[in-house]
């Protein structure tokens, strides 16, 4: 019989523990989070239904007091904690070591009530010496991390339930604010509201080849620099309006094409030559947000699926806690990555002395040591471990790895040279270009890690450009001079990536919180992606527009960071919750205020305009947020915004197409031989459709419509076809007692009908050709549950990752989906049937996992 309980989060957690701590010690996991806030009006205690609070889960006339809940899917793991917490002696809380585990553990304390003593457990690691170590020496819970982390919840609660309902009312149902999840959308259409500004400017330079003229083998690139005082405008010359800075030369083909043939003949000689030591020194080892912006750019990975990863890694014990500020290692893991890169790389490799590494980030917490591989006295090599873990775990386990050697090795050291070559052009003006190169000479940390970077046209870290040796008065010979045109490229879009930075640069939200919401702004309609870019919709322009207007301070990044920082000294000890709650939600400006009084103001077809231009005929053309999606309007005229059209794509040329092409939907396709009446081809807001007859004046009768199949298209419709399409329902036979069987085509696919009994199509064109023989066989079936029968895969994509399953992709009810035969996960905005990778999906796929297990 145990003598303790030691309490965990998850089942790979407990596992992984229990084989360290012997038989006198049971392990079990909570499975998360054990209460919350009410999720919906059914979980509302009766004791608390019909209060003025009850709807936000936080009696805030009562000291902010929260409503805490037992959610239904975990009263079975309390009653079960409970049972084995009664025949024990002590109790261990092993939750995470940060400020939502200390939370959890708190929680567990309030549910389970426990009558033994409670101990904290706390660990950075799950080895068999920390978790030794952590049971024989726990501690007390933290309650003033417990308070810190409760007025986050309640913070974000009333954020989210007092904001949501205006932007239900005044842009859209269904819709979401969140306290740094609106913060980050508005950061995401900043940078699109940039690229719709941006005019693109044209420019040309002049790229030659030369090589000394006593060693022709050995060339060099050099590119046009300046003619005489005029400096030769580059991209980065032009403003976002496309004007160059005063005093540039903008070359254009006819100016670029002339010198390159005034220079062919002209004799070049080297101006200057500058040598500089290049020195590099290596990065600090991961915390949890560089941890997710280097795998986005090495290894493709989403925010949530590189947590995801690490969490795996670290419960199975091959990686330190993976949420941390820190960028410190432990003296023992100092020691442990020094000698291993002694015996690896050799002792040259090794920086002078060990390197210690401070936290830059505001209010940095969480757990106190980076993350990085798992042990004290050694580090397991990627090789050891990539046998015993999935692929992607032994690829994040080999990313961290070398950044943990990296950082104490050497610096990486090397000669840099710039220099400049004149000519004089056959008119008379001088031309000078400029060159580069460097040339590393011992590569130090460069040796196992060079670090990624979000712009694909910039050189990696690690890239030697060797130049022959010159000296100045050397002649050279112009090998070829090549005019190249260019045009200036708006600000690239954020990735999940370069959006993590942005966010903690500004002190906005924690790097433990980043990845849940990449997640959210994708799931909630907010941003999609197109490749790695972050696409906001026309939903987060309304959204965005509406906050800045009437509740600037909630998007604001300075008063979002402070509040961070005022949580931070809450959890110091600094300042009381209660005050600063009240403060934010009662106080003169506070958030209730707000509400009440600025919900009036706001008028729905204003915040859900974006002015796009102006035609030739003085209209205005605005893209509006309506009930059924985006559309554009041109004065009296409109058309639907495609699903996958940027918003900076959205041109005054591309509205007017959009506008003329649904129009010209609008054609005859002939006439109905019954009715003599005729029979149009139109597009809707629910897509092209056929029409039979038109509206009669005063008639309260429609006439008969049918939306076109999704194999369909309005230009390749023939009247025969939008016949059939008219006709249906299509009565198919009759079974043999007499009773009709009937093909339609409903709101969730094509279907047979005999009676009160259904059986689903497998494809629409089977409305048409379908047979009473056919259907009679598929009536006598059994009947299945709604996605029972196993769609037919339209794609396979190769092993999952994490399951090792085939991953196919697929179309259901609610469109295409991947699945690896256990977990199911929809497309979204952006990706496609036909593009998708398996990188992709597994990423999906990782992503619905933790949802699901959330």
């Amino acid at each position: 019989m145990p003598k303790s309980l030691v309490i965990v989060e998850s089942p790979t957690k407990a596992r992984t523990i229990s084989g360290f701590l012997g038989p006198d010690v049971a392990v079990e996991s909570s499975m998360g989070h054990i209460r919350d806030l009410p999720r919906s009006a059914a979980e509302i205690p009766a004791s608390a239904r019909g209060k003025g609070w009850a709807r936000l889960g936080v009696d805030v006339d009562n000291d902010f007091e929260p409503l805490y809940v037992i959610p239904k899917e975990r009263k079975d793991r309390v009653k079960r904690l409970k049972e084995l917490l009664a025949g024990v002696d002590q109790l261990y809380l092993a939750t995470d070591e940060d400020r939502e585990g200390e939370s959890i553990a708190w929680h567990l304390t309030e549910a389970l009530k426990p009558k033994v003593p409670v101990h904290r457990m706390v660990f950075h690691e799950i080895t068999q010496h920390a978790i030794e170590d952590a049971f024989a020496n726990p501690r007390d819970l933290d309650l003033r991390l417990v308070q810190a982390q409760e007025a986050r919840r309640i913070l974000d609660r009333l954020y989210g339930f007092e904001v949501s309902p205006v932007l239900w009312r005044k842009v859209q149902q269904g819709l979401s604010a969140g306290r740094v999840q609106s913060v980050a959308v508005r950061i995401v259409v900043e940078r699109e509201r940039e690229r719709m500004r941006f005019t693109a400017a044209s420019y040309w330079s002049l790229e030659g080849t030369f090589a000394p003229v006593d060693d022709l083998d050995r060339t060099f690139d050099a590119t046009l620099l300046q003619i005489d005082e005029s400096r030769v405008a580059t991209g980065k010359e032009f403003d976002s309006t496309g004007k160059p800075k005063p005093g540039t030369l903008v070359l254009d083909q006819s100016g670029a094409t002339a010198l390159a043939e005034g220079l062919l003949d002209s004799t070049f000689e080297v101006q200057t030559v500058e040598e500089k030591p290049y020195r590099r020194s290596p990065y600090p080892p991961f915390r949890t947000s560089t941890l997710q912006q280097e795998a986005a750019r090495k290894l493709r990975f989403s925010s949530s699926r590189t947590m995801s990863v690490a969490q795996r890694l670290y419960e199975n014990g091959y990686i330190t806690y993976m949420r941390t500020d820190s960028t410190s290692l432990a003296e023992s893991a100092v020691a442990s990555a020094r000698s291993q890169i002694a015996k690896l790389y050799g002792g040259e490799y090794l920086s002078p002395k060990p390197r210690a590494y401070a936290s830059k980030v505001k209010g940095a917490q969480e757990a106190h040591e980076a993350i990085r591989p798992a042990g004290d006295d050694h580090f397991q090599t990627p090789e050891q471990m990539a046998s015993a873990v999935g692929p992607d775990e032994a690829r994040l386990y080999e990313l961290i790895w070398k950044r943990t050697l990296a950082s104490q090795m050497t610096d990486a050291v090397g000669v840099s040279v710039s220099a400049r070559l004149g000519a004089e052009v056959g008119d008379g003006r001088k031309a000078v270009f400029s060159t580069s190169g460097r040339t590393i000479t011992f590569p130090g940390f460069m040796r196992v890690y060079v670090q990624g970077t979000d712009d694909p046209e910039t050189d990696p870290e690690d890239k030697e450009r060797a130049l022959p040796p010159l000296a100045a008065g050397d002649r050279l010979a112009v090998q070829s001079l090549e005019p190249t045109g260019h045009e200036t490229r708006p600000p690239a879009r954020y990735t999940e990536a370069s959006l993590v930075q942005r966010l903690e640069e500004l002190g906005v939200g924690r790097p433990s919180t980043y990845a849940s919401i990449m997640t959210t702004i994708q799931d909630r309609g907010y941003v999609w992606k197109k490749g790695s870019a972050l696409v906001p919709t026309f939903v987060a322009f309304g959204v965005v527009g509406l906050l800045e207007k009437h509740f600037p301070q909630l998007v604001d990044y300075g008063f979002t960071a402070s509040m961070e920082d005022d949580l931070d000294r809450i959890a110091a000890g600094q300042e009381e919750s209660l005050p600063w709650l009240t403060h934010f939600y009662f106080g003169d400006d506070g958030l209730k205020h707000k509400v009440a009084t600025r919900l009036d103001e706001i008028d729905p077809r204003a915040v859900g305009s974006i002015a796009i231009g102006i035609d030739e005929s003085g209209n205005d053309v605005v893209a509006r947020i309506g009930r059924y999606g985006p559309y554009v309007e041109i004065g009296e005229e409109r058309a639907s915004i495609p699903e996958d059209l940027p918003p900076d794509e959205l041109t005054v040329e591309k509205a007017i197409d959009l506008v003329q092409h649904q129009n010209a939907g609008d054609k005859i396709l002939g006439s109905d031989p019954e009715t003599g009446l005729t029979v149009y081809g139109k597009t809707g807001r629910f897509g092209p459709y056929v029409q039979l007859g038109e509206v009669e004046e005063g008639s309260k009768e429609k006439p008969r419509r049918a939306s076109l199949f999704r194999t369909m298209s309005l230009d390749e419709l023939s009247l025969d076809t939008a016949l059939s399409l008219l006709a249906l329902p299509r009565t198919v036979g009759s079974d043999a007692e007499g009773v009709e069987i009937i093909a339609l085509n409903g709101r969730y696919g094509p279907y047979i009908q005999r009676g009160s009994d259904r059986r689903s199509l497998e494809s629409e064109d089977q409305l048409f050709t379908l047979t009473v023989e056919e259907a009679l066989q598929l009536l006598a079936e059994p009947p299945r549950r709604r996605g029972q029968r196993a769609a037919a895969a339209l794609k396979e994509l190769g092993p999952d990752p994490v399951s090792g399953k085939s991953v196919t992709v697929r179309t259901g009810r609610y469109g295409p989906y991947v699945t690896d035969g256990e977990v199911n996960a929809s497309l979204r905005q952006g990706d496609s049937p036909e593009t998708i990778t398996i990188e992709r999906a597994a990423e999906l796929l990782a992503a619905r996992r933790e949802r699901i297990g959330s």
